[in-house]
């Protein structure tokens, strides 16, 4: 199974982008790749918010646990 990190994310992103921007395609790859770029996007929405997510509770956490004087429950 793959491990993906946001990192990644990002690379693929970039690869997207550098790809909606090659000049020899033609209008039926533009529209293809256009579509692509959506489902893209909109998943790698879902992925930062989850990330987003993760990053809170983990805050949220490390807050609690403070205030417990480190003692966990």
């Amino acid at each position: 199974m793959t491990k993906n990190k946001l990192e990644d994310l990002n690379n693929h992103l970039f690869e997207q982008l550098e790809r909606l921007n090659d000049d020899d395609l033609t209008d039926e790859q533009i529209k293809s790749e256009s579509k692509r770029a959506s489902a893209m996007a909109e998943i790698s929405e879902q992925i930062i918010k989850n990330a987003g997510l993760a990053l809170k509770a983990i805050g949220e956490y490390n807050v609690d646990t403070e205030h417990k004087g480190g003692q966990i429950g």
